[in-house]
């Protein structure tokens, strides 16, 4: 799942690139057709974001139990004491369920510590305003980027047609 993750990160940067290449390229060479498919791409992503917004607030109790679930296979796992102690780190809490590899985990904190479980669930609650405001500011970054590309695009339709 972890390495999934990556491979679509890397597919967004790529795809970024390419997006922003259309985007600067055709604004210096004045092309309609590299400013047009700017657009398209920006307005195909812009119709993603929104889609995987509304699929992130429809399923966000889905998506706190993956993360659990996640969280849980880690400290279960001898190989994820890394990804442990970041959740650990992060969220300021030890452990999950009860088992030994956790109380290992967990031998330095405080007792009172909150179980991560619980934290992932509290974080995602108080956090999901800021990712949504996120989501928004990226939006309409999105939107001004589309509407440049279309007034500079009949800029130059527009200057062609006076030649």
């Amino acid at each position: 799942m972890a390495t999934a993750a990556v491979y679509i990160l890397l597919g967004a940067g790529g795809l970024m690139m390419i997006v922003g290449f259309f985007g600067c390229f055709g604004a210096v060479r004045e092309s309609q057709c590299l400013l047009a498919s700017f657009f398209a791409c920006l307005l195909i992503i812009f119709g993603a974001e929104i889609a995987a917004g509304v699929f992130g607030f429809i399923n966000k109790e889905q998506i706190v139990e993956e993360v659990q679930k996640f969280y849980s296979s880690t400290i279960t796992n001898l190989n994820g004491t890394e990804i442990a102690m970041i959740y650990h780190k992060i969220l300021n809490c030890c452990g999950g369920s009860t088992s030994e590899f956790s109380s290992e985990l967990c031998s330095e904190m405080p007792h009172d510590t909150q179980d991560c479980l619980s934290a992932i669930s509290d974080f995602f609650n108080e956090k999901l305003h800021i990712i949504g405001y996120i989501g928004i500011g990226v939006a309409g970054v999105m939107i001004l980027g589309m509407i440049f590309s279309m007034v500079l695009c009949c800029a130059i339709r527009n200057s062609r047609e006076v030649i």
